[in-house]
């Protein structure tokens, strides 16, 4: 099989089937062999990598992969796309292809079963509306997975890698960072797809954390701070904490906590950092 990263072949390819693009799933089908390099090269794959690849679409990136990878199990939601898959990757041995919704399907078992000796990592162009499930789905389920390398709506790339007080920083920029070093690998323009996307794109790098950068009594009581606190974004910390109504504390208790803590009613959400985060956590968790 040629190279698949190409317009013209990815065209012949989809109208030989008789395929049609599905504008639910959010398909986009990368076609640029540059931006393909970039994404193998920022994720690190050898031979003694196993990947995770989440949309296959024609199959541009899995054969990227496969061409380095010890093992790549691709998971496809479309099953009208299962053929294509067949035909532009048949060469491969290494490349297993699964059909089914990656949001439900047993990732822990597909790592067991399928990586045995390989490092694992994450690597796909994500439809956009199932990014955020995805990627926290496979950070909070703790997957032995060491690295998520994936093309996301610059935006939200944007918001994952954002420091404290600055626009893009939310409940998101915390999660992803509690887990992982987030990092920008570039920015990726609407006329590298087909169809093309009315936004930017981007190349963003989870790298797993052996441990989080803070500690905290419980991630459950964290998360919910985090959220409670972001969840009333023109709200005072203190109003935003009180109104969340999940920490049983009255709003007295609550302004008794964050002045013992050395955090001030009056801020907001967005000033606060991972470390502050934690401590307001761990603070209201003692009080529970």
């Amino acid at each position: 099989m040629n190279n698949l990263a190409s317009g013209k072949t990815v065209k012949q390819i989809i109208a030989a089937h008789g395929f049609t693009f599905n504008k639910n799933l959010g398909q986009n089908f990368l076609i640029d062999a540059n931006v393909l390099e970039n994404i193998v090269e920022a994720a690190g794959v050898d031979e003694h990598t196993g990947v995770i690849e989440i949309g296959s679409g024609a199959g541009v990136l899995t054969q990227a992969l496969a061409q380095r990878a010890g093992k790549v199990v691709s998971i496809e939601l479309d099953k009208r796309l299962i053929p294509i898959l067949q035909a532009t990757l048949k060469e491969y041995e290494n490349v297993q292809i699964i059909q089914g919704d990656a949001l439900k399907i047993d990732m822990h078992k597909i790592i067991k079963d399928a990586f045995e000796g390989l490092s694992v990592k994450v690597i796909a162009n994500l439809p956009y509306y199932i990014t955020t499930p995805i990627i926290m789905g496979l950070l909070e389920n703790k997957m032995n997975i060491e690295s998520i390398v994936v093309m996301i709506q610059k935006e939200v790339a944007e918001r994952m890698v954002a420091a404290p007080g600055t626009k893009d920083y939310g409940a998101l920029s915390v999660a992803v960072q509690y887990f992982t070093s987030p990092s920008m690998v570039s920015i990726v323009s609407p006329h590298c797809f087909i169809p093309q996307p009315k936004v930017a794109s981007a190349v963003i790098k989870l790298q797993r954390l052996k441990e989080p950068p803070v500690k905290v009594q419980s991630e459950k009581y964290f998360f919910s701070t985090v959220k409670a606190a972001f969840g009333q974004r023109r709200k005072t910390l203190l109003n935003a904490l009180a109104n969340a109504g999940v920490f049983g504390k009255t709003k007295e208790q609550i302004k008794q906590i964050l002045e013992n803590i050395d955090i001030k009613e009056n801020q907001r959400g967005e000033t606060l950092s991972m470390q502050e985060f934690a401590k307001l956590s761990n603070a209201l968790y003692q009080k529970k």
